[in-house]
């Protein structure tokens, strides 16, 4: 982990991407239902909030370890929200 500020730049790029492919899905498929896919949008926001929550977070006693923890923290749920755009 270089620094926080690449961390916050991971979790806006990644969550973004995930934004953006879900918009490319919708319009592409316009004659589809978009509740699912507003679902993704809206638990993409909620999780760019809570690990931005996390960074900015100054009660941690070993910041390396956090940061590690957070950065595999959005992996997991980045593979997560990609499976869910996939089964759109």
């Amino acid at each position: 982990m270089a620094n926080v500020r690449d961390l916050k730049k991971d979790i806006n790029f990644v969550l973004g991407d995930i934004i953006e492919a879900v918009y490319v899905w919708e319009y592409t498929n316009t004659d589809k239902d978009t509740k699912k896919s507003e679902a993704i949008i809206d638990e993409a926001i909620s999780t760019f909030d809570e690990l931005i929550a996390k960074v900015n977070d100054r009660s941690v006693e070993n910041k390396k370890a956090h940061f590690k923890t957070i950065n595999s923290e959005l992996e997991e749920k980045g593979r997560a929200l990609i499976e869910k755009v996939n089964k759109l």
